[in-house]
């Protein structure tokens, strides 16, 4: 068993509840299958338990932390909310520097998709330096990038392989985005980008004109691109339209039909949509299947690109091999990054043939050729593929998702339980708020961040998206097992709990 399981197994509460003492129920995951056959959740228990007793870690700051927080600049982010100093990862587990092990359901965003430090990886990486590759190619061709490609072109739909090209990017999702911004725009010779409320698509420039979320294109106002019009995404839960379900996604795909045909819609015709199969950032929201089919559909007829970010739900996270074929469409252009470099920068577009009328140079980047991201995401790709770890997310996430339904009985706090496959969150809001036009609660602004931090302090790390924070998610890598879903899901059931006796 690695070190890292050991040292949090070995964790235990004070003090287990009385029940559960006299069943002799040792481990956390035979809790939560009791309480599920008492149709009764785990947190539930925990409350009307007076006598439970928990270890919580607590956060002083270390020499470490206290160096970040002098040096590096104003813009971090993620260790003003998880300040932990890590020195050792293995699988779906880190530690930190003070020897804490802490479950990792944020796993770099997505890019985790085999967890920390997988023996294929590990392999990938050191034949690479065995075999004295050139580490810096820029974009000249070796045996390992040729096999990179031929392996992710195998897992493409057979009708988006056969018409494909790839163009190698820059270190980041973002800077994929950007290329295919210049892939589309010249191509068609339109400037006009249409994007979604909620959506993400990186944080340069050009992508940041696409993001949904006003808070980082604040400060740079008139220097970011107006060719980008937003238009409403199919958010169930907080339909643009007021109404969700089947009318939500027919008046949806109605407006922007006519906001693409209307001639006095005030909008050009545009070189492109571009989408989020599920919005990541903005409170993971899944389109809706058939809205997505229209979606095709519609550009399609208008003539226009349509670009799939594919950036965090690729690679098997949703349940399928790429979200889009949840709908069984195929995007003009894919934009991938996070796992698909095993852990290492790497990102790229895929395109349509038709879409190649770039100029030689058009688009560069000193790290495109960054060899050891190539072997290490040719072996994630095979090890999902042989694994078929698309499934396992999918029977996974199904797992969690009814761990949370129960608690969802018994916490009106949690509004909207939804994702697809390991990209999952949890909407939290404030049950006794006014109701908004559908008849749900109003986010509760407080509460996801209470929710973070009691998850850490019981060794669980998640993050928060999603309009005012409000939305707890969960990236845990794709090769979590069943009783890992279950500690999780107890853990986070503590919190809430703890949380919410907070308030």
């Amino acid at each position: 068993m690695p070190p890292l399981l050991v040292r949090f197994q070995n964790r235990k509460s004070v003090r287990m509840p009385s029940w559960a003492r006299r069943q002799r129920i040792g481990s956390l995951v035979t809790i939560i299958s009791v309480l599920r056959d008492r149709e009764m959740s785990v947190a539930t228990s925990r409350i009307e338990d007076a006598q439970v007793h928990e270890t919580l870690y607590q956060f002083d700051e270390n020499p470490l932390l206290a160096r970040q927080r002098q040096q590096e600049s104003n813009a971090r982010s993620y260790p003003r909310r998880i300040p932990l100093a890590l020195k050792r990862a293995k699988g779906i587990y880190v530690e930190d520097v003070e020897g804490r092990s802490f479950i990792d359901c944020l796993a770099g965003a997505g890019t985790l998709a085999l967890g920390h430090n997988h023996p294929v990886v590990i392999e990938a990486i050191q034949q690479v330096l065995a075999d004295e590759l050139p580490l810096h190619t820029l974009d000249l061709t070796t045996p390992v990038k040729d096999q990179f490609v031929q392996d992710l072109f195998g897992l493409l739909p057979p009708a988006l392989a056969r018409e494909a090209k790839i163009q190698f990017c820059g270190p980041t999702g973002t800077d994929a985005v950007e290329a295919a911004l210049k892939l589309v725009r010249t191509a068609t010779g339109r400037s006009t980008v249409l994007s979604f409320q909620g959506g993400y698509h990186g944080m340069s420039q050009g992508a940041l004109s696409l993001m949904g979320s006003l808070g980082p294109k604040k400060p740079l106002g008139a220097l970011l691109s107006n060719g980008v019009q937003f238009l409403p995404y199919p958010y169930d839960y907080r339909c643009p339209f007021g109404l969700g379900g089947a009318e939500g996604v027919r008046v949806n795909l109605h407006y922007l039909e006519n906001l693409l045909n209307d001639p006095e819609a005030g909008v050009l015709l545009p070189a492109a949509v571009i989408v989020e199969v599920v919005q990541g950032e903005g409170g993971v929201i899944p389109a809706d299947l058939d809205w997505l089919r229209g979606l095709r559909r519609i550009t399609e007829q208008a003539g226009v690109a349509l670009i799939v970010d594919e950036i965090q739900s690729g690679f098997g996270r949703t349940g399928k091999m790429f979200a889009f074929e949840h709908a069984g469409i195929i995007p003009d252009v894919v934009v991938m990054s996070k796992a698909i470099g095993g852990s290492l920068p790497l990102a790229v577009v895929v395109y349509r043939d038709w879409l190649d009328t770039w100029l030689p140079g058009a688009h560069a980047g000193t790290f495109r050729g960054n060899q050891m991201a190539m072997a290490a995401g040719s072996a994630v790709m095979r090890y999902l593929k042989d694994h078929d770890l698309a499934g396992h997310a999918a029977a996974m996430g199904e797992r969690l998702g009814e761990h949370l339904r129960i608690l969802q009985r018994d916490f009106p706090h949690l509004g909207d339980i939804r994702g697809r496959g390991l990209m999952l969150g949890v909407e939290l809001v404030d049950p006794n708020g006014p109701p908004d036009i559908q008849g749900h609660p109003p986010v509760h602004r407080q509460l996801a961040p209470l929710v973070q931090r009691e998850c850490l302090k019981r060794g669980l790390i998640l993050e928060l998206g999603g309009r005012h924070g409000s939305v707890v998610r969960f990236l845990p890598p794709l090769v979590i097992t069943a009783t890992e879903v279950d500690r999780v899901a107890d853990i986070f059931g503590r919190a809430l709990a703890a949380a919410v006796a907070s308030l």
